[in-house]
């Protein structure tokens, strides 16, 4: 079987992370986005991964080249010229896809974090006998969304309902297909959408089915989504997998920690808590609801919560971080330093405290033929 993974551009939902690495390269758990994917897709039975991806494709082999021999499976990128949509992709990467076999392939949405239920997808697909399978999850709200109307016993869909403003039914995509290869015949070489064009006319000829995803599903390429995301997944491993999670009275609720993480005394961390490899945590630190990722060092009594650490960051002594801060890369945060919901692009040092929500930036530039550093702080309040 053979899958593809729809990678996408620029990540500016996650930025200042993706100021770094590609999206799908942005840890999650302590492994990369994708690699999540990846290894659910090869414990299914794939062989083959296509990455969907216009921006930094020779960044994105570089990285999974060690876990393509690692993990048995081999993965290639089919780059677009220009954004493609959902369904453009497809096309695009017509050839690979369609080897002739007859199987069907998987297609996913890079963004999305689920407990990947791919197996069980094959034998629904199967049992249906129709031309295209997706995942759908069920919402409180499904206003704020594309709904999707289907047939409770059979799964077929019936059609799509984008944003109702009465209730027709409370299950949307969940970004997740398993597709015949008759599918790509359907797809023209254009930027294109797989749930306004593609899924509607396959609907009309009733060969469209639905599996209702079984578990927790988020969509985790914005931070706050993320943080959600990472609550969802802890307790997801609490059930599956509770060795994964680490243990002592210093541990509140699921946390996840690196084997190489280094924790002093006196900490408090957790709830929903991910620690990298490498990190320092000095003593008394407290840490809930948040992302610590590789190489970061927290300096003693600092307090972390609801945010995201970037990479080689540093916490000083005292400072306080919290409602959704996101550090980038090599961020450093003086001690007694206050973050309310700070946005810090990398390689900044931070001085003075944030007190609401705000981006600061450090502007790099090139003057006559060597570099140099202009630290100039542009503050506006941010709009995400």
């Amino acid at each position: 079987m053979k899958a593809l993974i729809l990678v996408g551009g620029f990540g500016t939902r996650l930025r200042p992370l993706t100021l770094s690495v590609p999206k799908p390269l942005v840890d999650f758990a302590n492994k990369p986005m994708i690699l999540h994917q990846i290894e659910a897709l090869k414990a299914a039975g794939v062989t083959e991964v296509v990455l969907a991806i216009n921006y930094q494709p020779e960044v994105m082999l570089s990285f999974l080249k060690d876990f393509e021999a690692r993990l048995g499976i081999k993965i290639v990128c089919s780059q677009e010229r220009e954004p493609m949509g959902t369904a453009g992709p497809l096309a695009l990467a017509r050839e690979i896809l369609d080897d002739g076999s007859g199987e069907p392939f998987f297609v996913l949405n890079s963004d999305v974090i689920s407990e990947y239920p791919l197996t069980q997808m094959i034998e629904f697909h199967k049992a249906s006998g129709g031309e295209a399978s997706i995942l759908v999850t069920k919402v409180d709200e499904p206003s704020k969304y594309g709904v999707v109307v289907m047939d409770e016993e059979t799964g077929q869909v019936q059609r799509f309902v984008e944003k109702p403003q009465t209730f027709v039914g409370n299950k949307i995509n969940a970004g997740i297909y398993l597709l015949n290869p008759s599918t790509l015949q359907r797809v023209e070489l254009r930027p294109t959408s797989m749930e306004k064009e593609v899924f509607p006319k396959i609907a009309a000829e009733k060969k469209l089915f639905a599996m209702v995803l079984p578990g927790f599903w988020m969509d985790i390429g914005q931070p706050r989504d993320y943080i959600t995301g990472l609550r969802l997944y802890l307790d997801s491993q609490r059930r599956r997998n509770p060795g994964s999670l680490a243990t002592g009275s210093h541990v509140v609720g699921n946390v996840v920690v690196d084997e190489t993480a280094q924790i002093g005394e006196g900490c408090l961390i957790g709830p929903d808590v991910a620690i990298g490899q490498g990190c320092i945590i000095e003593s008394g630190v407290r840490l809930s609801r948040c992302t610590v990722m590789r190489g970061v060092r927290i300096k003693k009594h600092a307090c972390v919560s609801g945010s995201i650490i970037g990479w080689h960051s540093t916490i000083g002594q005292w400072a306080r971080v919290e409602n959704m801060t996101v550090l980038g890369e090599d961020v450093h945060v003086c001690d007694e330093i206050y973050s309310n919901g700070g946005v810090v692009l990398p390689h900044k040092e931070i001085k003075t405290s944030i007190l609401k929500p705000e981006i600061v930036m450090l502007m790099i530039c090139l003057t006559f033929g060597r570099r140099t550093e202009k630290r100039r702080e542009e503050r506006f309040l941010s709009r995400v």
